[in-house]
Parts: structure tokens; sequence; C-alpha cells
């Protein structure tokens, strides 16, 4: 098997694992959002020479999209990913899903999985489009992991990962908020490679 495939289910799994453990043991959104945080910078470091250590099909489609995913690996790394995923919930028996607060509407809770997940994918485009550093990348990408995590957490779950979120709804029998989770994702990262697009257009119609 690709090592890079199982580099992605590897640090999926570690990453949605090490998470829901720390939901489950009670922590507060502050200290969940920066384990989340801490594994995403962890894995980026670890997987990252390996796969790009992208643990989130949405990423990885927008990766493919912007040219930095060979079109043959996308589906194998989103099985690795989403394959992670559900091990490690079953490993941490369903803990921390996924869902919209009470309080919110479902379409809220669409708008702010995806304007969260374009953020991060915008972090990412940002920050590997100005250095190979693994450490920098890992750092930026981790942070905003957290913040977007604790920002929103209270909202949504803040899932901006398919991967992230699949295992432990199925787990719950929430499998009716994983149609909202996979599209809001999957759309905030396709829109952040637009913003890309566009703002590098900008740039040189402007030069």
């Amino acid at each position: 098997m690709d090592r890079r495939v199982v580099a992605e289910f590897f640090a999926t799994a570690t990453m949605v694992a090490g998470g829901c453990w720390s939901v489950a043991q009670g922590h507060s959104a502050l200290v969940v959002s920066a384990v989340f945080g801490g594994l995403v910078t962890l894995m980026i470091l670890i997987a990252g020479p390996v796969s790009g250590a992208h643990i989130n099909p949405a990423v990885s489609i927008a990766l493919c999209r912007d040219g930095r995913l060979e079109p043959h690996l996308l589906g194998a790394y989103m099985c690795a990913q989403l394959t992670g995923g559900i091990v490690a919930a079953l490993l941490t028996g369903g803990a921390g899903p996924t869902l919209p607060s009470p309080s919110v509407h479902v379409m809220e809770a669409f708008a702010v999985e995806v304007v969260i997940t374009m953020l991060l994918m915008a972090s990412i485009l940002w920050v590997i489009n100005r250095t190979s550093d693994m450490r920098v990348i890992a750092g930026v990408v981790g942070l905003t992991v957290g913040v977007l995590a604790f920002s929103t957490g209270h909202l949504t779950g803040a899932s901006m990962n398919p991967a992230r979120t699949v295992g432990p709804n199925l787990l719950n029998g929430a499998w009716w908020s994983l149609p909202m989770y996979w599209t809001s994702t999957t759309l905030g990262a396709w829109l952040a490679v637009d913003l890309k697009r566009a703002m590098a257009g900008a740039v040189k119609r402007s030069s």
C-alpha cells in the first residue's frame, strides 16, 4: 500500500481519537480546542513530509483542485481519512459527535461550517504558498484549527472535516447530520480555492 495513504490513515485516526478522547474526559471547550489544534500540528509535523498530512477529505478535494494532489490519489486519501476517523470513533466509544446546538437552525449551522472551513482552507493555501517549512505550516494550520474550534464549537461542534465527524456521528445515530457536514465543509474548502484564484487574478490585473 502507498505509504502516503497509510500516513493519512494514521494521522487522521490519531487526530480524531485524541481530540474525541479529550471530549470524553469532560475537558473545557478551551482544552478540547487546544488538543485538536495541537494534534493537527503534531500530525502535520509527522505525516506532512510523507503525505502532506491533509487529515481531511475536504482539504484533499481542494488541494486536488488546486493542483497540489494527483487526481488518482484523491479517492485513496479520502478512504484512508474516513476509515481513520471511523476507527478512532470506535476506539473512543463514539465520543465527541459534532452536532448543531439546539438554538442553531440547520441552515445557520451549514453557513457556519462553510465559513470556518473556508477560513481553514484559506490559511492552508496561504501558508503553503509562502513556505515549505513544515514547522511553520504546522503552527499556522494547528493554531487556525484551535481558534476556529474554540470560537464556533458551541454552535456546530466545529467540524471543518468530514473525517472528524463521520465516525462519532454514526455511532451516536446522528446519520441525518452527515449530508450537512459533508456538503458544507466541502463547499467551504472549494470556495477557498476560488478566493485564492480571485485574489491572484486581482493582483495580476493591478500589476
